[in-house]
């Protein structure tokens, strides 16, 4: 595995657990720990679009 393909699934990683975060926050807590959930959901979003844009310039 080459830093290409490692930062590819970190990016595929980082945009499954951001979508689980989301889902938390949206359909299990309905209080003010749903906000946090999804805020942190969107936060690994940003991180997966930097490992996604780093791809090819490592």
């Amino acid at each position: 595995m080459n830093k290409n393909t490692v930062l590819g699934w970190a990016t595929f990683i980082m945009i499954f657990v951001g979508f689980a975060l989301i889902g938390l926050g949206a359909f299990r807590y309905d209080e003010v720990a749903g906000w946090g959930f999804a805020a942190v959901g969107i936060g690994f979003f940003a991180i997966a679009w930097v490992f996604n844009a780093l791809k090819g310039r490592v």
